[in-house]
C-alpha cells in the first residue's frame, strides 16, 4: 500500500467516523422533541391553591401517580396567593420544556386580564394548556337557620330590600364573587359582597349568619355542611349532581335556568414547550385520570375528571374569559 492510498483510507475512515457522530448528534434531538423519553428528571407542578385544599389533594394524587408511571419524582410546590400571581411568576420562570409544570382554574386563565389591567398580563399568552384535570360544580349554601327553603325566597328578600342582602365568597374575582354577579344580573337584584381571606372563615361566616349565602363547592364547605350548621339551597348547574342528588338544580328551586357556575382545573407549562412533550403529558395524565380509584377520590369532592384536548381546554377558557369581561365591565370590579 502507498502513503498516498493509506492517507486516503485515513480521511475517508475520519470522514466516515465524522459523519457517522453528526448522525448520532442529529438524532439526539430528534429523540429528545419525539416526548418517547420524557421525563428523564425529575417535574415539579407549581399550585396556586393551598396545602389541605381540593385542588391541592387531588394534585398530589395525580403526581403521585405520574411518578410511578414516569419513574421520576413529581414534586407538588404550593404557591397561594396574589391571586394566583405568585404560582404563576415561580412556573413563567422556569424553561418551557415540559419539567416545571403550573396548576391553574379557569379563573386564573379567563378572569386575571380584566381583573387587572394595569399589569397588561394575558395568562394564555404566557402558557400553553398541557392537560386538563377536573371540572367542580358550586352550590348555594346559607346557614341552616336560615329562613329561606329555595332560590326564591333569596331572590325574593334582594328585590324587597335592594343592596341589604349579604353574600361572601373566597375573594374578589373568584367563582364564587362572579357566579353572584352573574347571578345578579341575570335577576335584576342588588346585593352586597363580602370577600374573605380565608375560605374557613368564610363558611363559619355564613353558618352563623354574618353573612347571608355564599357559593360552595364539596370540599370547601363539607366541614360546616356535616355539622349541620350549613344547608344548601341548590346547585348552580344545569342538572343535580350524584353526590348530592336531593339538592335541586337552581332553575328547579326558582332561579334562573341559565345559571351555570363552574371553574375547571388544568395543568400548564410556559410557553413553548415541545408539542410531542405537550401530547406525552396529555396522554399520561388522561391514563391517570381513567383510574378507577383517582376517579373515586375525585367523585369524593364533587370533581369531574376530564379528558379534555388542548384545544378544548383553550375553546372553554375562551368561553368563560368573554363572560367574564362582560361581568366584570359592568360590575366595574378592578384589582388594580
Amino acid at each position: 500500500m502507498t502513503r498516498s492510498t493509506s492517507l486516503a483510507l485515513s480521511r475517508r475512515g475520519a470522514l466516515g467516523a465524522t459523519l457517522a457522530l453528526t448522525g448520532l448528534c442529529l438524532n439526539l434531538p430528534a429523540a429528545a422533541q419525539s416526548g418517547t423519553d420524557f421525563p428523564t428528571k425529575p417535574v415539579t407542578v407549581f399550585t396556586a391553591f393551598a396545602v389541605g385544599s381540593g385542588p391541592d389533594a387531588v394534585l398530589r394524587l395525580v403526581a403521585n401517580r405520574l411518578s410511578i408511571q414516569w419513574k421520576q419524582s413529581v414534586t407538588v410546590d404550593n404557591r397561594p396567593g396574589g391571586g394566583g400571581f405568585i404560582a404563576i411568576e415561580a412556573a413563567r420562570r422556569a424553561a418551557a420544556d415540559g419539567y416545571s409544570l403550573v396548576q391553574l382554574d379557569s379563573e386564573h386563565l379567563a378572569a386575571l386580564p380584566y381583573l387587572y389591567k394595569s399589569r397588561n398580563f394575558d395568562t394564555l399568552k404566557a402558557f400553553d394548556p398541557v392537560a386538563p384535570l377536573f371540572r367542580t360544580p358550586f352550590m348555594v349554601a346559607v346557614s341552616a337557620q336560615s329562613p329561606w327553603k329555595n332560590m326564591s325566597d333569596l331572590l325574593a328578600a334582594a328585590k324587597a330590600k335592594p343592596g341589604a342582602v349579604s353574600y361572601g365568597s373566597w375573594g374578589v374575582g373568584s367563582p364564587g364573587h362572579l357566579g353572584a354577579e352573574w347571578l345578579e344580573s341575570l335577576t335584576d337584584v342588588q346585593m352586597v359582597h363580602a370577600p374573605y381571606k380565608e375560605v374557613s372563615q368564610l363558611y363559619t361566616s355564613v353558618a352563623n349568619g354574618d353573612v347571608a349565602w355564599s357559593f360552595a363547592s364539596i370540599p370547601s364547605s363539607q366541614g360546616v355542611y356535616k355539622a349541620g350548621k350549613l344547608r344548601y339551597l341548590a346547585v348552580a348547574a344545569p342538572k343535580r349532581i350524584p353526590q348530592l342528588p336531593e339538592v335541586p338544580t337552581v332553575a328547579e328551586a326558582g332561579g334562573p335556568a341559565g345559571l351555570d357556575v363552574n371553574s375547571f382545573v388544568s395543568l400548564l407549562s410556559p410557553k413553548g414547550v415541545p408539542a410531542a412533550v405537550r401530547a406525552k403529558i396529555h396522554a399520561d395524565v388522561l391514563k391517570v385520570l381513567a383510574e378507577p380509584e383517582v376517579r373515586e377520590r375525585f367523585n369524593t369532592f364533587a370533581f369531574e375528571p376530564l379528558n379534555w384536548s388542548v384545544e378544548e381546554i383553550l375553546k372553554n377558557a375562551e368561553a368563560k374569559s368573554q363572560q367574564y369581561q362582560a361581568l366584570i365591565k359592568k360590575a366595574n370590579i378592578s384589582l388594580d
